[in-house]
């Protein structure tokens, strides 16, 4: 077996690439170790017997294992979270989401008759003005 790593050096220089990209024809390892210029080099480029590989990419195992794991809900905790807490947890949503539920509850207490038309208008306001944080503390308030 021919030594060709200064062959290789060479056309790695001449093409603009790394040395491991550089292949040689393994039934012409003969031809390629008798090129001793550059220029002898270059006509085994143009022959073919010297060519160049093609880049290795970046294997995307570890990319479909991150991705099964996130579809299962794992990598959610502290570590893993950019921003701050309004960023994934929005208050203001948190907030309509809220006083929809509790006005909601309200409008059915009204058509079932537990309260009148005055008491629903003042815990309408209550709820506009935050008094109730949830819809559990707004039962707890209209049972006392």
């Amino acid at each position: 077996m021919s030594n060709v790593r200064i062959q290789k050096k060479l056309a790695a220089k001449i093409l603009g690439v790394g040395v491991s990209r550089i292949h040689v024809a393994p039934e012409h390892l003969e031809d390629v170790s008798q090129a001793i210029t550059k220029d002898d080099v270059r006509s085994l480029i143009k022959t073919g017997l010297i060519d160049i590989r093609s880049p290795s990419t970046p294997t995307r195992g570890r990319k479909r294992l991150v991705r099964t794991q996130k579809a299962k809900g794992k990598r959610k905790a502290a570590g893993s979270r950019k921003g701050g807490m309004g960023v994934r947890r929005q208050p203001e949503r948190e907030w309509v989401l809220r006083v929809r539920k509790q006005r909601q509850y309200l409008r059915k207490l009204r058509a079932d008759g537990v309260i009148d038309a005055k008491t629903y208008r003042a815990l309408y306001l209550k709820i506009k003005g935050g008094v109730f944080t949830s819809l559990a503390s707004l039962k707890n308030y209209i049972g006392k």
